[in-house]
């Protein structure tokens, strides 16, 4: 065997020789790239049979179709073929690929991560785990001893201690059950872990803002620090915590005392000022201030955003970002009137369920989807076969997404769902009437289909939505769930479990307060899910949109057109997306992937904030 030294002849850098064969690597693989993405082409799918233990979609669209979905979909396909070429069936393989995506070595207790995903059957693509360093990066610009310091006087967070775990919180009695979750699954994880502090968000608004500026030279700085040093410099142990301030300390520079984050909140809770000090200077959302008045329909883009192609969505990721697209600031409840806000500018190490693009938390999957409670879930029904389905979309839900009220309710995302999926409400619309303040018809030539331009889009709409409140939660809230400002545009309808919504083919997503709790659920049916989000969560990696579920605009423009192409002679197109979805959400998140993918993030998390940092890594498959 080649020895150690050899292979990591210089400190802080990979030797000539592995950079030579780096390139060649990349030559190689760019070609093979190109013939793969040309054989596909020509001959969809027959080669993917030979792929073991993974079921995928074996049909493509089309390629003599023009229609942009169909397009859409085959380049769905050949991005998640490549992604399953880079699966690690073992533990060289998976530091292999860990330090050439990385710059580091892998955390200790990488050996004893694989062996428990190896044993889960789990999917292990290094590709899967971007989140964590994107989140984690930004720490190593900060000393670890200061790190330790601001998080002392936290008071929801989990600790563990040698290779035990508990959770500390206050006034747990008020609290979502989302730390006792959070808890429950790092316990699967002991006694694997090494001692740390993981302080928890229990709001559904996300919290850390850092301005742009500050971010850039942080991530510069985690880039100039990685370094893949020789094994025989690594330290292997992580350093215990000492809970107790030292007697002997009295160097300020050294003192453990804790450091106090100040918290900004707002009576208004204009939440688009703070968070577009996040946004590159370049970007159309940095210069642009909140909205003053939003008792008018909402102004929509007047042309199809660059992160589509004829209208549809083609880049899922910049879909959900904010800095691209200012317009969201009057069409989300975000961004009008969050429902609470607690928000630092400073980088702090606090871990959420989900957050915008441009927030700084450590993700970890939602508390929410980690219950078992049926209403998110559906039980153990995920839905018979697509050809017993309703061929029709619904949705209940509530009317959440900010604190709406009669002079800001008309920007509302869910509300302006909600009418544009009311046949009703779009019939009197194209008669002339008022009866929809929260949205207007697109005026563009690629949202507009057959029905809207014959003057019957209503009437088609009638024909197969079935989306509605259950209750309107206006503020100040009103007795039995009704809305006086709402109540001569909406109306409540009767709720539907869950287990019965997967009875329908199609099943939209859409944000409330923050994330949906549903998408997971969701993508176990058997149904279609139609995604629109500007959150982020911790399984966007592993998922591709057009293969695994349909994403559509924040705006919900285009939400007619993709349907018009579901609903009219796409059937079977939609029914193998749906397919796939359950098929693949059934691989990679499990609880089993979520549990895996937060031990992964927490041997990080514990080396970041480790004074030892720069030398700690796993080594053991480069020694002799």
């Amino acid at each position: 065997m080649m020895s150690a030294r050899r292979l990591f002849p210089f400190d802080g850098a990979l030797p000539n020789a592995s950079i030579r064969r780096r390139i060649r690597y990349l030559t190689v693989a760019s070609f093979v790239a190109v013939v793969v993405y040309l054989a596909v082409l020509n001959r969809p799918w027959a080669h993917l049979d030979n792929i073991p233990h993974i079921d995928i979609l074996h049909h493509a669209p089309s390629t003599t179709s023009k229609h942009a979905i169909d397009k859409l979909a085959l380049e769905a396909q050949v991005q998640f073929k490549q992604l399953l070429g880079k699966r690690s069936d073992t533990l060289e393989q998976a530091a292999s690929r860990y330090r050439e995506r990385r710059g580091r070595h892998p955390p200790p207790g990488f050996k004893a991560w694989f062996a428990a995903a190896k044993n889960a059957d789990a999917i292990v693509v290094e590709d899967f785990f971007d989140r964590i360093h994107h989140d984690i990066g930004p720490f190593w610009a900060l000393d670890p001893k200061r790190l330790r310091r601001m998080i002392k006087d936290e008071q929801h967070f989990i600790r563990v201690r040698d290779g035990k775990a508990w959770f500390v919180s206050d006034h747990l009695e008020l609290r979502q059950p989302w730390v006792q979750l959070w808890t429950e699954l790092v316990q699967e994880m002991m006694p694997n872990l090494p001692d740390l502090d993981m302080v928890l968000n229990v709001m559904d608004e996300t919290r850390v803002l850092v301005p742009w500026e500050e971010m850039n030279r942080y991530v510069a700085e985690e880039q100039r620090k990685r370094r893949v040093f020789h094994p025989s410099e690594a330290i292997t142990e992580y350093t215990k915590y000492q809970d107790e301030k030292r007697d002997d300390d009295d160097d300020d520079d050294d003192d453990e005392s804790a450091i106090k984050v100040k918290w900004v909140s707002g009576e208004e809770h204009k939440y688009w000022d703070h968070y577009r000090v996040t946004c590159p200077p370049d970007t159309p959302g940095h210069n642009v201030s909140s909205l003053e008045k939003l008792n008018s329909p909402p102004t929509y883009p007047t042309h199809p955003m660059p992160f589509t192609v004829d209208g549809f969505i083609q880049n899922f990721t910049a879909s959900t970002d904010p800095c691209l697209q200012p317009h969201i600031r009057g069409m989300h409840g975000t961004f009008i009137e969050s429902v609470s806000m607690a928000t630092t500018h400073s980088l702090f190490p606090i871990f959420s369920g989900c957050k915008l693009p441009r927030n700084n938390e450590i993700l970890i999957p939602a508390g929410m989807i980690l219950d078992s409670y049926d209403l998110f879930s559906g039980g153990e029904s995920h839905g018979g076969d697509w050809a017993s389905k309703r061929n029709e979309v619904v949705w209940r839900g509530v009317g959440s997404g900010g604190r709406h009220k009669d002079d800001n309710w008309w920007g509302f995302h869910r509300h302006r769902f909600m009418q544009m999926m009311n046949g009703t409400t779009i019939s009197r619309l194209e008669d002339g009437g008022d009866a929809a303040p929260s949205f207007n018809l697109s005026d563009l030539a690629e949202y507009q289909t057959e029905m809207q331009r014959n003057g019957s889009l209503g009437k088609w709409v009638s024909s197969f939505s079935d989306v509605a409140y259950v209750n309107f939660e206006c503020f100040p809230r009103q007795e039995n769930g009704s809305c006086w400002y709402l109540d001569p545009y909406m109306e409540l309808r009767g709720k539907i479990h869950m287990k019965d919504q997967y009875g329908y083919k199609f099943l939209p997503d859409i944000d409330g307060n923050s994330y949906s709790g549903r998408f997971r659920a969701f993508m176990r049916s058997t149904s279609l899910v139609l995604k629109s989000t500007i959150y982020t969560e911790w399984h966007e990696d592993r998922l591709v949109p057009w293969a695994h579920f349909v994403p559509f605009d924040n705006t919900y423009a285009d939400i007619y057109v993709i349907l018009d192409y579901y609903l009219n002679g796409h059937d079977d197109e939609a029914r193998k997306i749906a397919e796939a979805s359950q098929d693949w959400s059934e691989k990679v998140m499990r609880r089993e992937d979520m549990m895996l993918y937060v031990w992964r993030l927490l041997l990080e998390y514990a080396r970041v904030m480790d004074p030892s940092r720069d030398r700690l890594g796993f080594v053991d498959d480069l020694k002799d």
